[in-house]
């Protein structure tokens, strides 16, 4: 996901695609495990969330995430869709065209997933992955008919963006991270995030205030410090990524939100 998917991954997660130093471990639950309830209001179906990518000084793409009812169930409990869309724009079709979509059908009430589907285009390389996370079991089964152990309620790249979302930072200090874990690649990861601080920044459309957040990443592979990735989300009750800026090796990243509708709570824009 390092390489290959970048250009969606910076909102995938809503925090960024940093990995934490280490794969998790894995901690059985005796039995079946009770699956949560979450209570949030955070987010609801309707919601379209619409971003611009800048490589350099160049529009590179546009991401859009929207969420949506579904008629799904999993073990008698409702879903919700989930899809993102990444593609380049203009002049950047030219040297890397990117075509990537990403859906997840997720827990109504305990904000978890069930299955996750993911399409890779990107400068001619493609694949996909195919995932079904049967929470009840504490495990993932891929296309690859592999079956991985995993935690419970354990995320997916997607998912984790509704997830982190619905965290209670009301008393959250500078300085403090928290972890979600999440399966992907094949693989078992912590999804690490630092809070920095409270600022107002102001990009192409506005000036909002924000809680800035940097992913806890493994330093020297894409990013060179944990410094080179920063993301600023809404102080306020939607918690969405306004801005996300990462200096990569090969240069720099910036996503911006152009567009919005559907948000349960007024968006914390500063006039």
């Amino acid at each position: 996901m390092i390489r290959h998917g970048l250009l969606f991954g910076l909102l995938a997660l809503g925090f960024g695609p940093g990995r934490a130093q280490a794969p998790m471990p894995v901690l059985p639950v005796g039995g079946e495990p009770a699956l949560r309830r979450l209570s949030h209001s955070a987010f609801q179906p309707g919601e379209k969330l619409t971003y611009v990518v800048h490589y350099g000084l160049m529009d590179a793409g546009e991401a859009v995430l929207e969420l949506q009812e579904s008629d799904l169930r999993m073990e008698g409990r409702p879903l919700l869709h989930a899809k993102g869309v990444g593609r380049s724009l203009g002049a950047f079709n030219l040297f890397y065209k990117v075509d990537d979509r990403y859906d997840t059908w997720f827990d109504r009430d305990g904000v978890f997933p069930w299955i996750f589907k993911r399409s890779v285009s990107e400068g001619g390389y493609t694949f996909t992955q195919d995932y079904v996370y049967l929470q009840h079991r504490q495990v993932v089964t891929t296309q690859k008919q592999r079956t991985h152990a995993v935690p419970l309620h354990v995320q997916d790249m997607l998912s984790a963006f509704y997830y982190a979302r619905t965290l209670d930072l009301s008393d959250i200090a500078e300085g403090q991270e928290f972890t979600i874990p999440c399966f992907l690649d094949d693989e078992l990861w912590p999804l690490r995030m630092r809070y920095v601080g409270r600022e107002t920044i102001k990009i192409r459309n506005g000036r909002y205030r924000c809680m800035k957040f940097q992913p806890v990443v493994q330093e020297g592979r894409i990013f060179a410090t944990n410094d080179d990735l920063n993301v600023w989300i809404t102080d306020d009750g939607n918690r969405i990524p306004v801005l996300a800026q990462a200096k990569v090796l090969v240069g720099s990243i910036k996503m911006e939100l152009s567009a919005h509708e559907g948000l349960v709570h007024p968006i914390a824009r500063v006039k």
